[in-house]
């Protein structure tokens, strides 16, 4: 399964890609910082986002997006503009037909660190252990990747449904 992690912002979005290869072992794809420029309009910058989510979408194919969840932030424009931020991601991921699972901020922290208050520095840290990765990270792309990783450990797909009127039969081979 290939997800991408979203971090969502106007000024800087953050993404990270990982392929779930094998059981044991993630694979990094691609990471990295889709930065919109200031001195222009503000659905312009909207519009670029929504731009170069559908490139990453095409070059990467992902299966999956990971995103955290809303949080309550004390400065009330700060809110507002991530929100609006976060809709053209879940829209650009609607219609590239990418489903959308979202974590909360705790989730995630728990998820690499087994500590739902990691500070910033650990949870970077266990990304690149996690992904085997050296060098710098952006915040952005390492929280991105960081939801990515989430939900590589965190998702089950759904046991299927059985066929047949009479339901499910064990069978002995």
């Amino acid at each position: 399964m290939r997800v991408i992690g979203i971090d969502p912002g106007v000024s800087h979005l953050g993404f990270g890609v990982v392929d779930t290869a094998a059981r044991d072992r993630l694979v990094p794809v691609a990471s990295g910082t889709i930065r919109t420029n200031p001195r222009c309009a503000f659905q312009q910058r909207l519009s670029d986002l929504h731009c170069e989510l559908e490139k990453l979408f095409h070059q990467y194919g992902p299966e999956h997006m990971a995103i955290e969840e809303v949080f309550f932030a004390k400065n009330v424009r700060s809110a507002l503009l991530l929100g609006q931020a976060r809709g053209v991601v879940l829209l650009s991921a609607a219609l590239a037909h990418i489903p959308v699972f979202e974590y909360s901020a705790t989730e995630i922290k728990k998820a690499l660190c087994s500590y739902g208050h990691a500070g910033k520095d650990q949870i970077q840290a266990m990304v690149k252990v996690l992904l085997g990765l050296e060098g710098l990270l952006t915040d952005h792309a390492s929280d991105a990747l960081a939801a990515s990783i989430c939900h590589a450990h965190s998702f089950r797909p759904p046991v299927a449904a059985c066929a047949g009127s009479r339901g499910c039969r064990k069978r002995a081979f």
